[in-house]
């Protein structure tokens, strides 16, 4: 039944890196054109909002551009996120909007564990952008990073996502967590800006390229960012618990699932564990995998960064009941003060 609906397949267009023969027209329109529509729209929605920002700093006595990056307005009052090292060590931030205004940023708190930074403008010509949701995001669907590669203002890159609910360690050493992998072309200047879905909604921010990788970028999910702005806004810092542990995402067998009852098909599969640290220290392994933290069920990495913010559990005996091959086990855990990064 499928005829009824193509007239011709027969064009081969470059397509993420590979060569894909795909078909041309469904009922006499062409396929590309609307793949673009599809982009364009969604970049029209959030292009406003994307930012430039330059750093200066006193070298020597003297001013000088020692960086700059991305950033994105979320807010009617002109609040925006960035990175946190795209804003370090700077004596003086100038913002760029789209339309050539530009205007001083002014840094409303920064996190250094994860990487954020929350900068304010006091001016107008933005738009604010809408943030979406990154918990529901499915490996393979369509990402567009929106920034400032090498300097080249408001650049667009297309990719497919590749990955969720990751760990990363950053140049510095810490572990952030809660991080989506792309295909999606980043430069140094890409820092900062927003990764968007094809509804125009920010999914996440874009933190980091891997040079040695290639087609390997990475982005803070925003629904890990929307937790740690609010502290951010009310602090100006983020205080949080700190376990040790590299994770990301995987479904659960439904046998066992269904074995045991379980309320969620998905958890955290750990990776990876700090030496001395709570994880370690608790003899969890790698492969285990977590479905529920301090009474709450865990199905992905911002269930357990929720938990973990704030100073609640620092210190306090905290259950962990985990997937240990096909036995589910309970880990008492104490998690300590998050290191300075």
């Amino acid at each position: 039944m499928y005829y009824k609906f193509y007239k011709h397949i027969n064009i081969v267009f470059h397509f993420f890196g590979f060569n894909i023969a795909i078909c041309c027209f469904l009922n006499g329109i062409n396929m590309m054109d609307i793949f673009s529509e599809i982009i364009v729209t969604a970049v029209d929605k959030a292009k406003n909002a994307v930012v430039k920002i330059d750093k200066y700093s006193l070298i020597r006595g003297n001013e000088r551009l020692s960086g700059s990056g991305s950033g994105f307005v979320f807010s009617s009052d002109g609040m925006i996120l960035t990175n946190a090292h795209v804003i370090e060590n700077s004596d003086r931030l100038n913002v760029s909007l789209l339309d050539g205004n530009e205007f001083s940023g002014e840094v409303i708190g920064t996190d250094r564990d994860t990487d954020i930074a929350i900068i304010k403008v006091f001016g107008s010509g933005y738009t604010p952008v809408k943030l979406g949701v990154s918990g529901d995001l499915k490996i393979g669907q369509l990402v567009i990073a929106i920034g400032n590669p090498l300097g080249y203002q408001h650049s667009v890159s297309v990719g497919v996502l590749s990955g969720v609910g990751r760990t990363m360690r950053t140049p510095g050493g810490q572990l952030i967590d809660d991080i989506l992998q792309s295909d999606a072309a980043m430069n140094p200047g890409n820092s900062g800006g927003p990764m968007i879905d094809t509804n125009g909604d920010v999914i996440g921010i874009n933190t980091a390229i891997i040079p040695s990788a290639q087609g390997l970028s990475f982005s803070i999910g925003i629904d890990s960012a929307k937790e740690i702005t609010r502290y951010l806004i009310s602090d100006g810092k983020v205080k949080k618990a700190y376990l040790g542990l590299m994770t990301h995402e995987i479904d659960i067998h439904p046998r066992i699932k269904n074995f045991y009852r379980l309320s969620s098909k998905k958890g955290l599969i750990i990776t990876g564990l700090e030496s001395s640290s709570p994880a370690s220290r608790a003899n969890l392994h790698e492969g285990d995998i977590i479905i529920e933290f301090d009474g709450g069920t865990i199905t992905n990495s911002v269930d357990l960064t929720k938990h973990l913010i704030g100073n609640r559990l620092i210190l306090k005996s905290t259950n962990m009941k985990i997937l240990r091959r096909t036995k589910i086990v309970n880990i008492d855990i104490f998690p300590v003060e998050r290191p300075a990064a």
